[in-house]
């Protein structure tokens, strides 16, 4: 089976894992492995479902079996447009800047939308999210999604 089909396979079980408990973690090793707690970049489906996606960070913040669970950022400024996000069920958290982005721009990770990855297909660790920041976070997904 092809990486692609394997990510797109994991991806269409995230609806029912969201009713699942979902256990998190905080255990970030800089041992080129994605680990929870690092923000790494790797290949995200849109939600569409037609195939399409765009590599972008995502934060790791947890695993389920081999699977990677993880939320994606974006350095779009969504609070221009919250009234469209909100209408569209997305919903957004600034978490400030780091190495993920070369740029260094401000980033937002989306709270409403828990991804499943394979770790095959997580290209590049960016950086470890600092441990205050992910615990707010995932306290702030939690809520969210209702974990």
């Amino acid at each position: 089976m092809a990486r692609d089909d394997r990510v797109l396979r994991l991806a269409r079980r995230v609806t029912g894992l969201v009713r699942e408990a979902v256990r998190t973690a905080y255990r970030p090793h800089a041992d080129g492995r994605p680990d929870p707690g690092e923000v790494v970049w790797a290949w995200v489906a849109y939600e569409e479902g037609d195939g399409r996606g765009k590599d972008r960070p995502v934060l790791i913040v947890g695993r389920r079996g081999e699977a990677l669970l993880g939320l994606m950022l974006t350095s779009k400024d969504h609070d221009r447009d919250a009234a469209e996000e909100a209408r569209s069920g997305r919903i957004w958290t600034d978490i400030g800047t780091g190495a993920w982005d070369a740029r260094q721009r401000p980033s937002e990770v989306r709270l409403d939308r828990l991804l499943l990855l394979d770790p095959a297909a997580v290209r590049r660790e960016g950086a470890t999210l600092d441990r205050v920041r992910f615990d707010r976070v995932v306290a702030e997904a939690r809520r969210v999604q209702g974990w």
